[in-house]
């Protein structure tokens, strides 16, 4: 594993993205959601996805210029144009304007049609934890999963992630998929030579298959749950309930209709949807409750008394906490080679370091 500095990640990453035109301040939005998602341990949208935004960039397929407009509002909704811009970009208008409007209304709920990947759903909906508020984020991806019931994808991974504060800091954060795993997942494991679990994604015949290259190359993700028979069918609905609340509902591309995932042929027209809910408009002592249901769920008996109970959000604090130990985030070294073999063919000369070896 190879120790990488987090501030080196983000510059280089903010340098790669100005390299093709993209505007400093937009470049930072891209970066620090990056660096956040490996901090976090969700490397598979951290800087091995990198290249993804910078391709979209370059091809001239996702805008550089302008900034995100409201279409329509009233006190407490809002219909955003994200103008083509990257998804970080648009997500993090959103979300702030979700925020402004909670703190008016009680709840801010705005959906956005023109945007692109915006990398890990969590990083918006945390924004709303630093207001005491409950913050929500969704958004439509590529046809990437496939049904319980034949072999043509006409869903993506569809994340969703809830974030909700509690006392001193602690806070309940889902940040999932609802797809068995994102593709970013099977692409690192492809990367570094391994099988992927049985039950992640299937070839292009529709088979369960443990070789990631079949998934990549015309297979598919499964939903949460799997098969039919193992509850394949709830994550099906919950990929389409992402669907309603962000093409439906803002007016983009939806289902089958979105872009093939990587291909840059037409523009993407994601649609996303941001919500903030202020505690302080329901019943008092929301916080208090919080962490009592944290702690509850924290205090039960392990069936491993090795492995303890987890809320939603503890794994990637573990994370954090092991990469402020260690004074930065530990990466294979193939995705270090990767990226860097990447830069180069753009003409950013400084590279990420190849030195500093750890075991971990």
């Amino acid at each position: 594993m190879m120790l990488t500095f987090t501030y080196v990640v983000q510059g280089f990453i903010e340098r790669c993205a100005m390299m093709v035109g993209a505007r400093p301040h937009h470049a930072r939005s891209l970066a620090e959601v990056l660096v956040e998602a490996d901090s976090r341990g969700h490397y598979s949208h951290g800087l091995n996805r990198m290249d993804m935004y910078v391709k979209d960039i370059q091809a001239g397929i996702c805008a550089v210029n302008g900034e995100p407009v409201v279409d329509k509002e009233n006190a407490a909704t809002a219909l955003v144009n994200g103008n083509n811009l990257l998804g970080p970009v648009v997500a993090n208008f959103c979300m702030n304007l979700a925020i402004r409007k909670a703190r008016e209304a009680g709840i801010g709920w705005v959906v956005a049609h023109g945007s692109n990947h915006f990398g890990i759903a969590g990083y918006y909906a945390m924004k709303a934890l630093k207001e005491n508020m409950i913050g929500m984020s969704f958004t439509n991806t590529s046809p990437l999963v496939v049904p319980t019931r034949g072999k043509e994808r006409t869903l993506g991974t569809n994340p969703l992630s809830v974030a909700a504060p509690g006392k001193d800091g602690d806070s309940f954060v889902l940040d999932t998929a609802t797809s068995a795993v994102a593709l970013g997942k099977v692409e690192l494991n492809e990367r570094r030579g391994d099988k992927i679990p049985d039950g992640w994604g299937c070839d292009p015949q529709g088979h369960l298959t443990t070789d990631p290259k079949r998934v990549l190359s015309g297979g598919g993700l499964v939903p949460v749950g799997g098969s039919e028979a193992t509850g394949g069918y709830k994550g099906y609905g919950l990929g389409m309930m992402v669907e309603v609340f962000c093409g439906i509902l803002a007016g983009a591309h939806y289902s089958k209709y979105i872009r093939t995932w990587k291909v840059t042929d037409r523009v993407a027209d994601l649609g996303q949807c941001f919500v903030a809910i202020n505690p302080e408009n329901f019943a008092s002592g929301f916080n208090e409750r919080m962490s009592d249901l944290l702690s509850i769920q924290r205090h039960q008996n392990p069936a491993d008394p090795h492995s303890p109970v987890l809320a939603a959000g503890d794994p990637e604090r573990v994370n954090i906490k092991k990469c402020e130990e260690m004074g930065g985030i530990p990466y294979h070294i193939n995705i270090i080679k990767y990226i860097n073999d990447y830069a180069k063919q753009i003409g950013v000369d400084k590279q990420l370091p190849c030195d500093k070896l750890v075991s971990v």
